[in-house]
């Protein structure tokens, strides 16, 4: 199989397998390209193999949690007043 070097772009890899003789095979074709039907081996019907691809998301916005609304603290909602001082209560003059 030729590396993407070799061909000159980025065209996808395609697996196909033989329904006669079990054959499998990679090809690498154009998105534009026919879809192969004969199997290079017994010239038997071939069908083409789709498998899961891996795919790696990066950055913010991918999980429920990046989205979410942060929870604000009672802290930083509404200023709170500080409670007044207790009175201070007066001295009542000493009686002789």
């Amino acid at each position: 199989m030729k590396g993407r070097a070799e061909t000159g772009g980025e065209m996808p890899t395609y697996q196909y397998a033989c329904t006669s003789c079990a054959h499998e095979f990679e090809v690498v074709q154009s998105f534009s390209d026919e879809s192969l039907t004969v199997c290079p081996e017994c010239k038997g019907e071939i069908r083409k193999i789709y498998s899961a691809v891996g795919v790696v998301f990066k950055g913010s916005g991918f999980y429920k949690t990046d989205s979410a609304k942060k929870p604000v603290s009672k802290e930083s909602s509404t200023p709170v007043a500080p409670a007044p001082a207790a009175p201070t209560p007066t001295p009542t003059p000493k009686a002789d």
